[in-house]
């Protein structure tokens, strides 16, 4: 009796489990304000992300991004590694909300340095068919700490989506 109430269990959440499913890829262009004080710079590139959803609202997300800006004559970039947990809202219009950890990397001038990172923030996404949507904005809190030093950068995203 318990292993046909277990099999019946199963039968009945696995198409629910099937249908939330999904996944998504995302790619565009991003800014980030980084915050090397006394200054801060402007720096732009792009950001990339693939979130497997695992139930209707919550999925698994990887996030690499990369950035250029020029540091006292010296072109620098920062490359960022960041997985975390993703919170949606399923409908035309999605907003949802990550926390993202990992790792940055920055270089330039024969040097570089790696570090800890993290980014929690969020967005939100137009889907414009079944397929085909548009991230109209992501907005994150950076957070790294190179040489010593904690960096609370701003990363703003926008960019293409898209759905399978």
């Amino acid at each position: 009796m318990r292993k046909l109430s277990l099999m019946l269990g199963l039968l009945l959440i696995l198409p629910l489990a099937a249908h939330a499913q999904g996944t998504t890829i995302f790619g565009g262009y991003s800014y980030v304000r980084l915050d090397t004080s006394p200054t801060k710079l402007n720096s732009h590139g792009w950001n990339a992300s693939l979130t497997e959803n695992m139930f209707k609202i919550i999925g698994a997300t990887a996030d690499f991004g990369q950035t250029y800006v020029t540091i006292s004559g010296v072109k620098t970039k920062q490359t960022t590694y960041m997985f975390g947990p993703e919170l949606h809202f399923p409908a035309r219009i999605s907003p949802f909300v990550h926390a993202l950890f990992g790792a940055a990397r920055i270089s330039g001038g024969g040097a570089s340095n790696t570090a800890f990172a993290s980014a929690e923030g969020g967005g939100i996404d137009l889907h414009a068919g079944h397929f085909l949507g548009l991230r109209l904005i992501q907005a994150d809190y950076l957070n790294t700490h190179f040489a010593s030093t904690r960096q609370n950068d701003l990363r703003l995203s926008a960019g293409i989506l898209l759905r399978f």
